[in-house]
């Protein structure tokens, strides 16, 4: 291609267009900002998937409890010994839910939700507190029943335990969960 020869005519008038004009004196082009922009976060559906299955009956072999039975349970596979740690609080308390005064209903739910997020959050091991049940009918907690049931259910959980007396006796459990998967780069069984 052929050079253009400007006339002085158009060289002023490209100069008086432009204005002034600074000289570079770095020839490198920054390409990042110097500022990372703000994330967004990431749209969460308000549906929670249930992690309940129906693999225990609740009309099953499970006896009604009473006011003071302590119950507990730990998945196939798991050691007795991680009930044993579990009673001791050898894992720690990172929440507690407290169903005092809730229906079955509203009660199943809430604890739903509350074992989601705590499997999300990546909760090792909470406190549930059912209450005993003095004001049930026929001397059998409903709520406490309906937990031992639940929990048995509920494919996040390992095992759990009714609590020490200061942590609410017969009146409470602690429950052990799996790890969710982005807390873990292995499969949760090493106890």
């Amino acid at each position: 291609m052929a050079k253009k020869i400007l006339s002085a005519e158009d060289s002023a008038l490209f100069r008086q267009t432009i204005g002034k004009v600074n000289e570079i004196k770095s020839d490198t082009l920054i390409l990042s900002p110097k500022e990372k922009p703000k994330p967004y976060p990431k749209e969460q559906s308000s549906e929670i998937k249930s992690d309940f299955t129906d693999t225990v009956d609740p009309s099953s072999a499970l006896e009604r409890l009473s006011h003071e039975d302590s119950i507990s349970f730990i998945a196939p596979g798991l050691q007795k010994n991680v009930l044993k740690k579990l009673r001791k609080g050898f894992f720690g308390l990172d929440a507690t839910l407290d169903l005092h005064g809730l229906t079955s209903q509203e009660a199943k739910k809430q604890l739903s939700h509350f074992l989601h997020f705590s499997v999300e959050d990546g909760y090792r091991c909470v406190h549930i507190i059912h209450g005993k049940g003095y004001r049930s009918s026929n001397n059998h907690p409903v709520l406490k029943n309906d937990i031992n049931v639940w929990l048995r259910q509920h494919n996040k959980v390992q095992a759990f335990c009714s609590a020490p007396t200061k942590e609410g006796g017969t009146g409470a459990v602690f429950v052990l969960l799996k790890l969710s998967k982005k807390y873990s780069d292995e499969e949760d069984t090493q106890y």
